[in-house]
């Protein structure tokens, strides 16, 4: 018999913790390889996590409700396999870098040090929580607030095993960034009056005190966990946020904060659309199943722009920009809570307009019933949003970090317009809508911005009225 640990699973790009919501196996039961043994939330989508190991669950090391680090452990499963190493599985998992179940831990396991933070860490040795594990996200906030890595280790966490979350750093910050560990200094000298009174005791109470006093400093800040609820009067109702819409708030507050926005316009003609697309959607529906919608005509234009304006197409990681060769494609997709959720078709310009449409109805159903799989929600590098299906005509989208652009398709409506034709110029009935394209722009200049959503309407105005689906 083997005993092997299971560790949280990377579910998606920038992911770094998720939260157990419930486990669907308990201890003694037997599990097949693949199988679901326990459900797991992260920003982007609830999913549950199947065992790369048939055996039986020996342990559970994590309960309902918290919060676990990708890679961390968070069951035991004993299995048949013979090993030759069995006495101490755990202890090995532990010391290399692979866990057992071939996942690579994350680098980021070694907590980071500032350049300038020298002293502070030859101080923090004496700190309450030295060494404790930081997620990549905490990190990287902390690097770009300038947190030390003396005042990480006082900040309480309410994470796992008190691992400090993206909220707790947030909140910190939020809070004005009081430095504590300059907070917790001053608390030893305190006590040393008192040690002064008595001589005989001096030598012992003196190195008692400093110890003492840190902890004390610890929890000053730890006072305020709940927040206060709202007073209310009788005429108001109180609804508290559910847990995908506090996620969706934090993320939109994170990317106002991130990247600087700037949105530009452009009115495209999609009457040969609307008119390709009356023709189709019936005969489409008829050997579909399915509806025929304009999106998968945005998505197809969107693309070749993208393949046309490779700069969009990037993301950011500190002075750094990446540029992506796949073209990924993420939909917004609202569903029937209220909220939204952004599945991603991948390789977009390689699929062809029935293509599209097949991949994004199939994604929008199983996003509306709650079956997508994680892998349907990572990756993108471009987003899409089609505000016009709710009757709005323009909109100014937020970025979908770590993407720096974003666009947003308004509803098509009939306008009269001027028709240049060889006899002269007529005024006709034709169908517009307008493009809002977001972008990122600490690396997204006006001019590149511009005509890359120019670029996407030029498209839109030149689609073959002959297409075949």
């Amino acid at each position: 018999m083997a005993r092997v640990e299971m560790t949280m699973p990377k579910m998606g790009e920038s992911i770094m913790e998720g939260t157990v919501l419930k486990w669907l196996k308990q201890i003694g039961d037997t599990i097949e390889q693949d199988e679901s043994v326990l459900e797991v939330a992260t920003d982007k989508v609830d999913t549950e996590v199947p065992a790369l190991h048939a055996g039986v669950l020996q342990e559970i090391l994590v309960q309902e409700g918290q919060v676990v680090a990708v890679g961390a452990p968070i069951a035991v499963i004993e299995t048949d396999a013979a090993s030759a190493g069995t006495s101490a599985p755990a202890a090995a998992a532990q010391a290399s870098a692979p866990s057992i179940n071939g996942a690579e831990k994350p680098a980021a396991d070694v907590p980071f040090v500032p350049e300038t933070a020298a002293a502070p860490v030859a101080a923090s040795a004496a700190q309450p929580q030295p060494g404790r594990f930081y997620s990549p996200l905490v990190l990287s906030i902390a690097r770009e607030e300038g947190i030390s890595m003396a005042d990480l280790e006082y900040l309480p966490g309410t994470g796992s095993e008190g691992r400090v979350t993206k909220k707790d750093i947030l909140d910190y910050v939020a809070a004005g960034k009081q430095p504590l560990a300059q907070q917790a200094a001053p608390a030893a000298p305190a006590e040393q009056p008192q040690a002064a009174a008595a001589p005989q005791a001096a030598p012992a109470t003196a190195p008692a005190a400093q110890p003492a006093a840190a902890p004390a400093a610890q929890a000053t800040p730890a006072a305020p966990a709940t927040k206060a609820v709202p007073s209310i009067s009788g005429n108001q109702e109180l609804i508290e946020m559910d847990r995908m819409r506090k996620m969706i708030a934090q993320r939109m507050v994170d990317s106002k904060r991130i990247s600087p926005h700037v949105t530009s316009f452009v009115e495209a003609d999609v009457t040969d659309i609307v008119n390709w697309r009356n023709k189709h959607k019936d005969a489409y529906k008829k050997r579909e199943g399915e509806n025929l919608t304009f999106t998968p005509i945005f998505i197809q234009a969107i693309a070749r722009a993208i393949q046309d304006f490779p700069n969009i197409n990037v993301s950011i990681e500190g002075d750094y920009i990446i540029k992506k060769r796949d073209i990924n494609v993420g939909v917004a997709v609202a569903l029937p809570s209220g909220n939204l959720i952004v599945p991603v078709i991948h390789h977009a310009d390689q699929l062809n307009l029935n293509g599209l449409s097949k991949k994004l109805n199939d994604l929008a159903n199983r996003a509306r019933t709650n079956k997508l799989k994680p892998e349907d929600l990572e990756g993108g590098t471009y987003t899409v949003s089609n505000v016009g299906s709710f009757g709005n005509v323009m909109g100014t989208p937020i970025i979908m970090q770590p993407q720096v652009a974003i666009m947003a398709v308004g509803a098509i409506k009939k306008k009269p317009a001027v028709i240049e034709t060889p006899q002269g110029d007529l005024i006709g009935v034709r169908h517009f809508m307008f493009l809002s394209h977001s972008y990122d722009h600490r690396v997204v200049d006006g001019s590149l911005g511009g005509m890359f959503v120019r670029r996407v309407a030029d498209y839109l105005e030149q689609f073959d009225p002959n297409t075949t689906i």
